[in-house]
C-alpha cells in the first residue's frame, strides 16, 4: 500500500495586551484534495465567540474570515487527517483557475536582483534550452548550497533579494528566492504553503512549511522544496498557493486598538497507521 496517512494539527494563538477592540483574520489552513492528496477529515476551531465565513479565493484556496469584537486572546486550530501518494513531484487533478503564464507575474517579495539574475543567466547557458526540469533541479541545488537555514534574521516581509543577500532564512525565503529565479528565467512559479512530515523523527514544529511549484511544458506543475533540496513527495501536504507568501499565508490579520501583539504557532505532523494510531517514526519539518 503506497498511501501515507498524516495527522496534522496547526494552532495559532494571538495575545493582545491591552485587549484589541476588534480584529479580522483571514486564514488559509484547509487543504484540498487532488490526485496525490485526499483530505479524509478536517476541522477548524476558534477559541472565541466569532463569526467564521468560508469562501474560496481567486486561486481556489479555501479561506475562512474570522471577525470578532474585543478580545485579549484568540486561538485558531486546524486539524485533520490527510492521505497522500507520491506522484514524483508532479501535481495532477488540482483545480487551476489561471493559465500558467499568470505565475510569471512579479511581486515585491519575489523580485530578482542582479546577483540572482546572473545565476539564472549562467544556469541557462549551461543547460539545454528545452531542459526546463534540469535547469530547475540545478537551481534548487544552488539555492540550497547558497543558503543556511536560520529562523532569526528574516520575517514574513523579507524579500527574496534580502534573504539571498543574507544567505540565511526559513523555508519561505528559500521559496521566494526559487520563485524569483524561475520567473527571471521565464518559468512560471508559485508559492505553496502546507506541511511536511520530517524524516528525522521530530513531530513538533515551530511553523508550517513552504515550497514552490514551477510549470514545465508537457509535465505540468512540479513541486520543488528548496529548503530540503527535494521535489515534493507523499510527505508534503499542500494547503494553499499564491504568487508569494502573502497570497498563501496560513493567517493574515488586521486589528483595531490593542497594544502589544504576541503570536505563538504550534504545528504537529505525524504519520498514523491504518487504525489511526500514531507510529513512532512520526516526523517534523523545518
Amino acid at each position: 500500500d503506497t498511501t501515507m496517512r498524516l495527522r496534522i494539527s496547526h494552532s495559532t494563538t494571538y495575545r493582545y495586551e491591552p485587549a484589541a477592540t476588534g480584529a479580522i483574520q483571514i486564514i488559509r489552513m484547509t487543504p484540498g484534495s487532488h490526485d496525490g492528496q485526499y483530505v479524509a477529515e478536517w476541522q477548524i476551531d476558534v477559541s472565541t465567540d466569532s463569526r467564521l465565513d468560508m469562501h474560496e479565493d481567486a486561486f481556489g484556496n479555501v479561506t475562512h474570515v474570522i471577525t470578532h469584537d474585543a478580545l485579549e486572546e484568540l486561538t485558531i486550530t486546524a486539524e485533520g487527517l490527510v492521505e497522500t501518494h507520491d506522484t514524483g513531484g508532479v501535481l495532477k487533478g488540482a483545480d487551476e483557475r489561471f493559465p500558467p503564464g499568470f505565475f510569471l507575474r512579479q511581486t515585491p517579495l519575489t523580485a530578482a536582483n542582479a546577483a540572482m539574475a546572473t545565476i539564472v543567466r549562467d544556469l541557462r547557458a549551461e543547460s539545454e534550452a528545452d531542459d526546463v526540469l534540469g535547469f530547475l533541479h540545478t537551481l534548487m541545488t544552488q539555492i540550497y548550497e547558497h543558503m543556511t537555514f536560520d529562523e532569526s534574521p528574516t520575517h514574513s516581509g523579507t524579500s527574496a533579494a534580502e534573504a539571498f543577500g543574507l544567505r540565511r532564512g526559513v523555508c519561505q525565503d528559500y521559496a521566494h528566492i526559487f520563485i524569483a529565479c524561475a520567473r527571471a528565467g521565464g518559468i512560471p512559479a508559485r508559492f505553496v504553503s502546507g506541511h511536511f512530515l520530517r524524516s528525522d523523527g521530530a513531530v513538533h514544529q515551530e511553523a508550517g512549511h513552504a515550497w514552490v511549484e514551477a510549470y514545465i511544458p508537457d509535465l505540468g506543475w512540479v513541486g520543488f522544496d528548496a529548503a530540503n533540496c527535494i521535489c515534493t513527495t507523499d510527505a508534503h501536504v499542500r494547503v494553499a498557493l499564491g504568487l508569494d507568501y502573502l497570497g498563501a499565508a496560513p493567517v493574515r490579520g488586521t486589528r483595531y486598538g490593542g497594544g502589544h501583539e504576541t503570536l505563538t504557532v504550534k504545528v504537529k505532523v505525524e504519520q498514523v497507521g491504518r487504525g489511526g494510531q500514531s507510529q513512532s517514526q512520526s516526523q517534523r519539518q523545518s
